[in-house]
């Protein structure tokens, strides 16, 4: 009922727009058809009025003002599979042959102490950051011990799990069709996450990638990682160094921002004029204490929701 609230109010008022402005805005009217994606269980919309006012911005604005700003593990790639966990960008690297078991053993110990934290409702930001720095570092310095070979990359993400939501070839094809920015901004693996989106054959050239990569030596073998860390939470300071980037995206006004953490919600504070801001979030974990919290900060939140059916609805209306 929520769902169908929401695009009931679109119609209303995307008609009183078209009647009001005229033929620039002829756009709006089209949310009259029925959007079946909107109306899924996994589909929860606090404030629907919100939603429907920032989505008809979004469609006023069109192609020539949107960007997307987006997280990649569970986000773009999927949580599960068939009830089955898929490997985010470090577990990729966690599960492969190219780390010893006993390596193996100790960054399964590392996940096990701190993704609780991570995702502990009872928690702040605040207090779980110093704890991310631990994990990440610990975790990067196993993996530096390992002599990890950049040429095995590629075979260690085929051999994977990994996955993209469903839609994916939709989503990255007419964002490229349209020339819309697309920044991926990632507490992952850099290297891997290319990796990934280029055997799905979706690392268009409309797409930056933000993440922590790693520096290999004059023979491809890992030494360190390059640039200053980022993690889950500190995304609001990554955000404000990639200020360059979003100035020269200026007219991109517009924003559709997709995430699946409360840290995900600050990747688009680099952005200096932001007209309207969509924000998506996919609640994969805890489901039963985080939902009001994620209701709370999200303009929509999909549980357990392992497509981007949602996100192409809307961005067929926009282009």
């Amino acid at each position: 009922m929520q769902a169908l609230h929401l695009w009931t109010l679109l119609s209303t008022y995307a008609v009183a727009v078209g009647q009001n402005q005229g033929q620039k805005n002829q756009e709006c009217p089209k949310l009259n058809a029925q959007m079946p994606e909107f109306q899924k269980k996994t589909v929860h919309i606090k404030d629907p009025g919100r939603v429907e006012e920032i989505i008809c911005g979004l469609i006023k604005g069109g192609a020539a003002k949107l960007q997307i700003i987006t997280d990649f593990d569970m986000t773009l790639s999927r949580f599960s599979y068939n009830g089955k966990r898929c490997p985010t960008c470090h577990n990729i690297i966690d599960n492969s042959k190219l780390i010893t078991e006993e390596c193996r053993k100790k960054l399964l110990q590392l996940k096990e102490t701190y993704y609780a934290i991570e995702i502990d409702p009872a928690l702040t930001i605040e207090e779980k950051y110093p704890y991310m720095v631990e994990w990440y570092n610990k975790s990067h310095a196993l993996l530096i011990e390992q002599g990890l070979q950049k040429d095995k990359f590629a075979e260690v993400v085929r051999e994977s799990d990994v996955m993209l939501k469903e839609g994916y070839e939709n989503f990255f094809d007419k964002l490229s069709e349209h020339n819309i920015p697309v920044f991926i901004f990632s507490a992952g693996i850099g290297d891997i996450l290319e990796e990934v989106i280029h055997q799905a054959g979706v690392y268009h050239s409309n797409v930056k990638v933000v993440s922590n990569f790693m520096d290999f030596d004059e023979n491809g073998i890992l030494k360190g990682f390059k640039g200053e860390l980022i993690h889950v939470y500190n995304k609001h300071d990554g955000a404000l160094k990639n200020t360059e980037y979003f100035k020269q995206l200026k007219d991109n006004s517009n924003i559709i921002l997709l995430g699946d953490s409360q840290g995900d919600l600050s990747m688009a504070d680099g952005v200096a004029n932001v007209e309207h801001i969509l924000k998506i979030g996919y609640l994969n974990d805890k489901v039963d204490e985080l939902l009001e919290k994620y209701m709370d900060s999200y303009d929509i939140v999909l549980v357990k929701d392992e497509s981007l059916e949602v996100a192409n609805s809307i961005l067929q209306k926009i282009l």
